[in-house]
């Protein structure tokens, strides 16, 4: 592969990472007030700090995704990378069935499924990139923390999240 081909690898990559998350924010458009109004656990983060923790999880997903593309394309690792798209999916989705469409069970559903398949995709990168693997290794700690925030936000306020 040519020096610009990874390049333009790279840049699609992340490119991918960051419309997923536009489409997630297109959802949370009222998330902060939302945010705001609901009952939550005393250990549960300030809404402030989703937003840098999201940018950083995304840019490190991207480059994880590269790393596996890299050596041998999207054919080379068609597992791992079609694992990395659906997780993609879960990762957009939850925005909306929690912060548009209110729904908390559906979303602590949706985030389980994410979780599961980010454990199959880290163990799938790490055996084509073991700086992949661990790029994803924050990414599954955050969504371990925010399936059990989801979970309590959710039994919390049965009037708001159905």
């Amino acid at each position: 592969m040519t020096p610009l081909t990874q390049f333009s690898g790279l840049i699609v990559s992340l490119l991918i990472c960051f419309i997923v998350a536009v489409l997630g924010a297109l959802a949370s458009t009222n998330a902060s007030d939302f945010y705001g109004e609901l009952v939550k656990p005393a250990w549960a983060p300030p809404g402030w700090l989703f937003g840098p923790v999201w940018t950083m999880l995304y840019i490190m997903m991207g480059v994880a995704a590269w790393l596996v593309w890299r050596p041998s394309g999207f054919n080379g690792a068609q597992l791992a990378l079609s694992l990395f798209l659906a997780q993609l999916i879960f990762n957009a989705l939850w925005s909306w069935l929690f912060f548009n469409m209110q729904l908390g069970m559906w979303a602590f559903v949706d985030i389980t499924l994410l979780w599961v398949c980010l454990v199959a995709m880290v163990i799938l990168f790490w055996q084509v990139s073991t700086v992949a693997g661990m790029l994803i290794l924050p990414y599954i700690l955050w969504v371990s923390f925010a399936t059990l925030l989801n979970f309590h936000v959710w039994k919390l306020n049965p009037e708001l999240l159905a």
